[in-house]
């Protein structure tokens, strides 16, 4: 791994390069460097999240997700680098269908709404979701462990599931899409 940095301002990058984690100079517009920041954009965006009032077990889930994707951004800044380990997603698919066994099943799509806390949640959701597509579009350019797409997946899921969740809290719910076949359904 390279070293760590004992400087910010280091002027390295004005070139229009960045190093990664193996010492490598890459182009700042690259694949691998688009993927990392997406990464590191949903984790600034979780971290927003946990300015919120959050139940003690979700916090502890978005602390452990931070954590996480820590090392999948680690992992991407180092080609052919394992740190995202299996048992990362399995803990997401442990956390989905413990947080989803809570809620009643969706009778329509849900608007990206409701109390701050959702709303954010549903923000880390599209990041998590861009952050996907830009670990496919690298690995569709160079070799990618399949372990952080699967992770950025479910994680995507997971935070749809905790924006529900959310909601509950103080007693709100889902906010639901207007359509037309549940405005005729609601009529009869």
């Amino acid at each position: 791994m390279g070293q760590r940095l004992t400087q910010i301002a280091t002027r390295t990058g004005d070139s229009g390069t960045t190093g990664l984690g193996d010492n490598t100079r890459v182009s700042k517009d690259s694949l691998r460097v688009h993927a990392m920041g997406d990464v590191d954009e949903l984790n600034s965006h979780l971290g927003l999240l946990m300015c919120e009032e959050l139940p003690p077990d979700v916090r502890e889930l978005l602390v452990e997700v931070q954590h996480q994707l820590f090392n999948l951004g680690g992992e991407l800044s180092i080609p052919g680098f394992e740190l995202l380990k299996a048992d990362a997603v399995l803990a997401l698919d442990e956390a989905l269908a413990h947080y989803n066994a809570q809620l009643p099943r969706l009778q329509e799509f849900i608007l990206p709404a409701g109390n701050r806390a959702a709303s954010q949640a549903h923000v880390c959701r599209t990041v998590a979701r861009r952050a996907e597509r830009a670990v496919v579009a690298l690995g569709g350019a160079e070799p990618v462990r399949d372990a952080p797409r699967h992770y950025l997946n479910r994680l995507s899921d997971l935070l749809f599931v905790l924006s529900r969740v959310l909601n509950r809290m103080n007693g709100g719910g889902d906010v639901y899409w207007k359509s037309e076949r549940l405005s005729r359904a609601e009529g009869e």
